[in-house]
């Protein structure tokens, strides 16, 4: 029979493998996240190009987007594959018509640089349909009071119609805390001006951490990839062919 000292030592082998295994699990987890970032980062003119070619092409209907990194598509494999091209494909699909894209996004941006430097440019259009993702780089710094200040201006600053979609989902921790008093502000807000709400929150949560971990997300662990897009463009698009339908009754 093993003596109470060889027993002791093997479990404190085992733990010190155990250990060993997890940090050796965790650094190359790091690792592909960080060479992950470092190949989104070089998406990021590469995506912005293709709007700014989009924006160039004429259409019959006109679809405007305003948000940050995940409106220009950031983690799809092409920019036509983020959420604002599959909607903007959903809606050529429903119409029969022509759509030109109007992606007023930039990546990293907060409500403020949203303020500041994409709704003068909404002014200045007549869009049709518009789509509005904003305000998950607002969570690192969280101030409820700005954020309804901001966000209230920003929607105050949107045309009829105009269809905005709540926060992800970030599922734990206190960004997810501050993610649900943030989505309790939208919501609020949204209502108060009469503006449909795209249910990102609840689309997104429904997919578990652990599956969107495997399968939604690119390769920084945190943008989704072509699945992910999928899964945003599904929260949108019932608020926009309904909205289609009535701007286009014929469709």
């Amino acid at each position: 029979m093993p003596s109470a000292r060889s027993i002791a030592a093997v479990a404190v082998g085992s733990a010190a493998l155990l250990a060993g295994a997890a940090a050796g699990a965790r650094y190359l987890v790091i690792r592909r996240r960080t060479a992950g970032m470092v190949r989104l980062a070089d998406m990021i003119p590469v995506h912005s190009a293709h709007w700014r070619e989009q924006q160039k092409a004429k259409g019959e209907l006109l679809y405007v987007a305003i948000g940050d990194s995940a409106a220009q598509g950031i983690g799809a494999s092409q920019p036509g594959r983020s959420y604002v091209g599959l909607l903007a494909r959903g809606i050529r699909r429903e119409t029969g018509r022509t759509v030109r894209v109007v992606n007023l996004s930039q990546s990293g941006a907060r409500l403020r640089e949203a303020l500041e430097h994409l709704m003068p440019r909404l002014a200045k259009l007549h869009p049709d349909i518009v789509t509005v993702s904003i305000g998950a780089n607002d969570i690192a710094t969280f101030d409820p009071e700005r954020f309804e200040q901001e966000l209230r201006a920003l929607y105050s600053a949107l045309p009829p119609g105009g269809i905005v979609a709540d926060l992800p989902s970030f599922y734990l921790g206190e960004s997810e805390r501050r993610v649900r008093v943030a989505n309790e502000i939208v919501r609020r807000v949204a209502a108060e001006l009469s503006l449909e709400v795209a249910p990102l929150h609840r689309t997104t949560r429904a997919r578990t951490a652990a599956r969107t971990a495997l399968r939604d997300v690119a390769a920084d662990f945190f943008h989704p990839n072509d699945r992910g897009y999928a899964v945003w463009a599904s929260a949108f698009e019932p608020l926009v062919l309904r909205a289609v339908r009535q701007i286009d009754p014929g469709s």
